[in-house]
Parts: structure tokens; C-alpha cells; sequence
């Protein structure tokens, strides 16, 4: 992706075979990919087809000064590009700032609070910050709703239709009552208690899919995985900035955390393996790797639950829905493990935590976290046809990369960052672990949204997109 609900996203099988010695992998399926990658250079006339939604019009949810729409080319999918406009009284920054988040997650991580808010900080520097929600995520929408779409199969009857949707529905609630099932086994075990306090975790998830099984007329557009993040959203996004900010040299600065870092390092790597630009000018990835098998990891314990969305053929997950099921028995023991996963001791608000797991996260595709798993098999993250492994060619990248981890960032271990970071050229890299024996500790959420972090983490971002951002 952020902690362990937020990276729940990441479930699959961790055993099986080298995957290079195969040419496809299990979620592969007839796609359709944007021409050669890296993709040409977009920049263009985008502004007159997009439209800003200034403070009347948002939606307020969003808290952003703007909120932005921008198609992305070949699909039906709009993408939602939440603006803060740079203080007048601050530095003026040479490049935009791009956010990107992690799985299944929105906006709202970045900007919980004015107080607790990392875009509002770095816009309060001059920064001219924008955080990109992916398709399926917060504000993003498809261009046509499902009732406009219905009413345009004409080949298809009302009756019909109904019944199959009816009979699709039945089944992938079943599939996910099993799912839920697991996870309870899963905490069950990894706790050592008795079944009966985890009465309440299964009947909160029973409820919870019955309400996902009312938005089910909407999954067969669930349908993307990683790659497309990486070919279509992100350099849509991109394209956009470039042109709305009509920066001197077209270039970006790019702040990604959880699975928002691992897309720029998967860009750095594709873009640096080709030989190409990739039109940032520096990156900071916060709790991010292409590679997790020599961590420690608690997503591995995660790893079962491959078995619901592989052999089941569950379309989605409603992690959203799952994850605020979980929340009220995760805040006391013996569950109490599961908030460590996101924050660490004392280094979040109770109501900011709150917010954080009720709103910042949502349904996620079934190929989307199949592909993600890959991080933890041999050779790390690959692309969707099993034939492109992003850390043999990050070594490759002509970015200056800071490479952030947390101490008590349970997720992705400063191991596990290390193992990413320690591929990318010596003179490019800035690596930090963020953390004291003593205290104050960084679990996986604390690096963007942490009490202290405004104090230890945005001052050392600051200081390096400074040294790499003049022109």
C-alpha cells in the first residue's frame, strides 16, 4: 500500500514454485495494455477535457482547497486529484508535489486533521500538493453508473439479468462469509485465546457483507490489478499535473506510502530499464519494498487467505467494510496488536485512529492483491504476466530516491525497505529509520500521520526535495 488492515490487500500464498520459471501468473487474464511501456510522453492539450471542482462545488468529504477530475484514456474511469494550493507566504516550489497512498486507501490518510494533515503541511511550504485517489479509491468514479450502463444493454432483459445478478450475488457472499471465517481463525490462533471473545469480530463481519452484498451490482467492474495503477493511473495523473502546473521543465516530485512507494519504485524501475526520463525529479517512498520474502513481516501471517480469492474466485474484498467490523474489538486486548500494526503506542490520537480506519479505506479487486503477493515469492514484486521483476531493474533508476522506514512498522520492516533500497545507486540514495530505543517509535502509519511526524519525518522530506528540486 496503511498498516495491517490497510495492507490486508496484500493477502496470498507465500509457498509455490519459482515463478520465473513461468510465463504467466494466476491472475493474468486477457487485459487490455496502453501501447509499448514505458508510454509515450501524454503532455497535451488535457486541461479544456477536465474539470476543477473549486470549494462550492466538492463534495465535503473532500477537504482539499480543489478537487480534480481527469479521464483516463481507453477506460471508463475518472480519476480524483485532490489540490492544496501553496501558501503565498511560503518558498515558491520549483515542481508539484504528487502523493500516492496505499492499497484500497484514499485521501483522507494524508489530510485527517488540520492539525494532523501531511498535505496540508507541505503546502504550508510552498509545496503545490496533490494526492491522487486510483481508480476504485475515495472520489474516483467510473464515467457512466450502473444504471446507465444497464439501461444500454439492450440484448440482455431486465428479468435476466436480474436473476444472474441474483445467483452472483448469493455465491461470492458465501465465498466471503469463508473468507471472514479465516480471519477470525487467523487472529484466533495468532492470540492464543479461546473462540468465545471472537463471537462478536464474526457476527460484526456477517453484518458487514450483508450491506457489501447491496453494492454488488458494481464488481464485474472490479477488474484491474497493479499494472494498471502503474500504465494507466499514475502517468494519467502525471500527464495532468504537468500540464496544470506548466512547470519549467515538466517534472514532478512524487511522495508515495505503503503500496504508493512500491509504484514509483516499479516506475523508476521500468522507466530506468528502457533508458527513458521518468519525469520525476526526486521520490520519497515512506514504508515501502518490491521485496518482503527475507522480512519479518506480519502480513505473512496473512498469507492463508490466499485460498477465498485464488481458489473461491472472489472478485473483491470490502476491506472498508471489513476492517471497521474489526475495529471496535482492535482498539482492547487481546486485540490490541492489530492497532500496532497502523500506529504505534501513544503516536496517534484515538480519534484521529478512528478516522483513519473508518474512512481511509475500501473494496478492493481480487487481482489487484494477487498481484501484490507476488512481493512475498521469489524474485519480489512482478509484473501481471510473471516475466518482469521490478527489483532486478531498480538498480537501473537515474532518480535521487529517500527511502523512509519506521522501527516498529510491522508491515514493512526496515528490513524490508533496506532490501529495496540498498539496489538503488549509493549516490541517488538517502535511507532513514525513523525511531529511538528509548522512544518516540514509527509503526507503519506514524511515518505520514504520526503525533511526531511533523516534528522528525516532514522536516527531513522537506530538506531533501529541497536539495534535488531547484532547476
Amino acid at each position: 500500500m496503511s498498516g495491517l488492515l490497510s495492507d490486508l490487500r496484500l493477502v496470498a500464498r507465500l509457498a509455490g514454485p519459482s515463478r520465473r520459471k513461468q510465463g504467466t501468473v494466476p491472475w493474468a487474464r486477457s487485459v487490455s495494455v496502453p501501447g509499448p511501456w514505458p508510454p509515450a510522453n501524454r503532455a497535451g492539450p488535457l486541461a479544456p477535457r477536465l474539470r476543477a471542482l473549486v470549494a462550492g462545488e466538492k463534495p465535503a468529504i473532500c477537504t482539499a482547497d480543489e478537487l480534480h477530475y481527469v479521464p483516463v484514456s481507453g477506460s471508463e474511469w475518472k480519476l480524483a486529484l485532490w489540490r492544496y494550493l501553496p501558501s503565498p507566504n511560503a518558498t515558491r516550489r520549483n515542481h508539484p508535489l504528487l502523493l500516492l497512498s496505499g492499497v484500497g486507501t484514499n485521501a483522507i490518510g494524508y489530510d485527517l486533521s488540520p492539525e494532523a494533515s501531511f498535505a496540508r503541511h507541505m503546502s504550508s511550504q510552498g509545496f503545490d500538493t496533490w494526492i491522487l485517489e486510483v481508480r476504485g479509491a475515495g472520489l474516483s468514479a467510473r464515467q457512466l453508473d450502473y444504471e446507465e450502463a444497464k439501461r444500454s444493454l439492450n440484448a440482455v432483459s431486465d428479468w435476466t439479468e436480474s436473476v444472474l445478478l441474483a445467483g452472483q450475488s448469493s455465491n461470492i457472499i458465501s465465498q466471503l462469509r469463508d473468507f471472514s471465517k479465516k480471519l477470525v481463525d487467523i487472529i484466533e490462533r495468532g492470540q492464543n485465546v479461546v473462540p468465545s471473545p471472537l463471537v462478536g469480530l464474526q457476527e460484526r463481519l456477517s453484518s458487514t457483507l450483508e450491506d457489501f452484498q447491496k453494492q454488488l451490482d458494481v464488481i464485474e467492474n472490479y477488474d484491474w490489478d497493479f499494472d494498471h495503477y502503474l500504465e494507466e493511473d499514475v502517468p494519467t495523473a502525471m500527464d495532468y499535473l504537468r500540464t496544470y502546473s506548466k512547470s519549467k521543465d515538466s517534472k514532478l516530485l512524487a511522495i508515495g506510502h505503503s503500496m504508493g512507494g512500491i509504484l514509483l519504485y516499479a516506475m523508476l524501475s521500468r522507466y530506468g530499464n528502457a533508458g527513458k526520463d521518468p519525469g520525476l525529479v526526486s521520490v520519497a517512498t515512506l514504508g515501502s519494498s518490491l521485496d518482503y520474502t527475507s522480512s519479518r513481516s506480519s502480513l505473512k501471517w496473512l498469507l492463508p487467505l490466499v485460498e477465498p480469492a485464488q481458489a473461491l474466485n472472489v472478485p473483491v474484498v470490502p476491506l472498508g467494510g471489513l476492517i471497521a467490523a474489526a475495529h471496535p474489538l482492535a482498539s482492547r486486548p487481546p486485540f490490541s496488536w492489530l492497532n500496532l500494526q497502523i500506529s504505534a503506542q501513544a503516536m496517534m490520537h484515538p480519534e484521529l485512529m478512528e478516522k483513519l480506519v473508518m474512512n481511509n479505506f475500501g473494496t478492493v479487486p481480487a487481482r489487484l492483491l494477487l498481484q501484490l503477493t507476488t512481493a512475498f515469492q521469489d524474485g519480489g514484486l512482478c509484473d501481471r504476466r510473471g516475466t518482469f521483476f521490478y527489483k532486478d531493474h531498480i538498480d537501473k533508476c537515474n532518480v535521487p530516491v529517500l527511502a523512509l522506514a519506521g522501527d516498529l512498522d510491522l508491515i514493512c520492516p526496515p528490513d524490508a525497505v533496506y532490501e529495496t533500497a540498498k539496489l538503488i545507486p549509493k549516490h541517488l540514495l538517502t535511507y532513514k529509520v525513523f525511531g529511538e530505543p528509548g522512544g518516540p517509535h514509527y509503526a507503519h502509519y506514524d511515518l505520514v500521520g504520526g503525533g511526531m511526524a511533523p516534528a522528525q519525518v516532514y522536516p527531513c522530506i522537506i530538506q531533501f526535495l529541497n536539495r534535488h528540486g531547484r532547476i
